[in-house]
């Protein structure tokens, strides 16, 4: 039996922080008119990875685009510096350490919590997923001592092809030139050479050249299987993960970067390329009316690359594994002509755990009350709109491997960050003003103590509440 019993405090503070305030299910299931949504996510890509947000040598024309004829946001935020925990954010609206996934292959996403794709099935939807899943085992047989097999198909999702990780970006089944680690030598099968799962078999045809294409090569059947109804297509690419390799098409287009570079840049316009490829089919099958279209990155670029400078951040410090904003902060755009004006860029913070809330409203999906819980997000749609300047909520973020020294943690309220844990084993708080210091230079820790009080109850207030949905007050029994 569920319990519901919570000591006063911790009820006070959750509810002062408007986490108890999902509404109820309506008994009868209304007739609205809601639509399509797809969710795009790349990988490691940094907030300075497109050409929208300002990078004038790597050719992103579709993202451009559609940044162009939509909504960008400017200050898009992960829910980790990490990409299994952020990746259960984007469908629970939860932030990671309310749900369990706090590092990569920790974890396997629980059966109890509501994810968009069930949500969109109660309304009559068709579910779809494509490409990098990573919050549990595709393969039963893969889910070894760290393994956790919890696929999409457990979580709401019909139509399924998928890899549990990462996998090279061209010829995925392949182990690339020159490639040294997590044990796979060069030439050799990539996981077996088969790492893809399409509805529960092994994929064994068409999964050679670029990954983004592979993946692109289901999605595009999919959407035009349900062109007549309302689907949900949630596209994760491998792309530019590492291993990061790019097709010699692509490659060519850089002439004038080293080798690293050409792969890097290449297979992000190959992704591109297969973006716009998506979004010309809806326009052919004259849906695009009808279709929201997200995408973002799940973290800030990989350490190695941008320590490099292949990679970038932008303007911001920091990139994946740390709680810097170069770590959290992501491209980020969303495309629906007709109802999202052109042109429209929004300044207010935004996060991963806003999918679903904004989802859900516009749908018309509402929750009932046995499955009532602390929901972290917010609905896009007033701010995308510009009736909302100010995000209403506190941002939480957090990347535990405790064995390794790693437990970052971080709060935004307002226009200041603080923040635990901003480099791998760091131990000392650091605060910030964004709004002032958006690079993070300026550590105001012993300037501000009142201030960073403030934020370290509020911190510790979000992760009290975490710690009780991870312990299973939000789950039926």
């Amino acid at each position: 039996m569920k319990s519901t019993r919570i000591p006063l405090g911790l009820l006070f503070c959750a509810l002062t922080l408007g986490l108890f305030n999902a509404p109820l299910l309506r008994a009868e299931d209304e007739k609205i008119s809601s639509p399509n949504v797809i969710m795009i996510m790349s990988d490691d890509q940094g907030w300075g990875d497109v050409g929208f947000n300002g990078n004038d040598r790597i050719i992103t024309p579709n993202l451009d685009e559609m940044a162009a004829n939509g909504v960008k946001f400017d200050r898009f935020y992960t829910a980790s510096p990490l990409c299994s925990p952020t990746r259960g954010s984007c469908l629970t609206g939860r932030y990671p350490f309310r749900y369990g996934i706090l590092a990569a292959h920790t974890a396997g996403m629980r059966q109890g919590e509501i994810t968009i794709p069930e949500i969109l099935k109660k309304k009559g939807y068709a579910t779809g997923f494509f490409g990098k899943w990573h919050i549990g085992w595709v393969k039963l047989e893969d889910a070894g001592s760290r393994g956790y097999y919890s696929p999409p198909s457990q979580h709401g999702f019909e139509e399924v092809f998928a890899t549990t990780s990462a996998v090279p970006t061209w010829d995925p089944g392949v182990t690339p030139k020159g490639w040294e680690k997590w044990g796979a030598k060069e030439g050799e099968p990539w996981k077996g050479g088969f790492p893809y799962v399409h509805n529960g078999v092994e994929e064994k045809e068409n999964i050679s050249g670029d990954d983004s294409r592979v993946i692109m090569d289901r999605v595009i059947p999919f959407v035009r299987e349900n062109k007549d109804k309302r689907f949900l297509a949630t596209v994760w690419f491998h792309t530019p993960h590492e291993p990061c390799v790019a097709g010699e098409e692509y490659k060519k287009l850089y002439p004038d970067g080293g080798e690293t570079r050409k792969n890097y840049y290449g297979c992000i316009t190959a992704m591109d390329e297969q973006i716009g490829r998506l979004r010309k089919e809806l326009r052919d099958l004259g849906i695009e009316k009808d279709t929201v279209l997200f995408f973002c990155s799940d973290n800030g670029p990989a350490d190695g690359l941008a320590k490099k400078g292949v990679a970038s951040a932008g303007p911001f410090k920091g990139h994946k594994h740390t709680m810097y904003e170069g770590g959290l902060l992501v491209p980020a755009c969303a495309e629906w002509p007709g109802t999202i004006e052109a042109g429209t860029v929004t300044e207010v913070r935004c996060a991963t755990v806003d999918y679903l809330p904004t989802i859900a409203k516009l749908t018309g999906y509402e929750f009932s009350k046995k499955d009532e819980r602390p929901i972290d997000g917010v609905d896009l749609m007033p701010i995308i709109e510009g009736k909302v300047d100010v995000r209403e909520k506190d941002l939480f973020f957090g990347y535990r491997r405790l064995h390794q020294g790693t437990n970052g943690m971080s709060v935004i309220s307002g226009n200041f960050k603080l923040v635990y844990g901003a480099d791998k084993g760091g131990k000392a708080p650091k605060l910030y003003d964004l709004a002032k210091d958006p690079g993070e230079k300026d550590d105001l820790i012993a300037k501000m103590p009142e201030k960073a009080a403030e934020l370290e109850r509020k911190l510790r207030e979000l992760d009290e509440s975490c710690q009780l949905s991870r312990d299973g007050a939000d789950y039926e029994y």
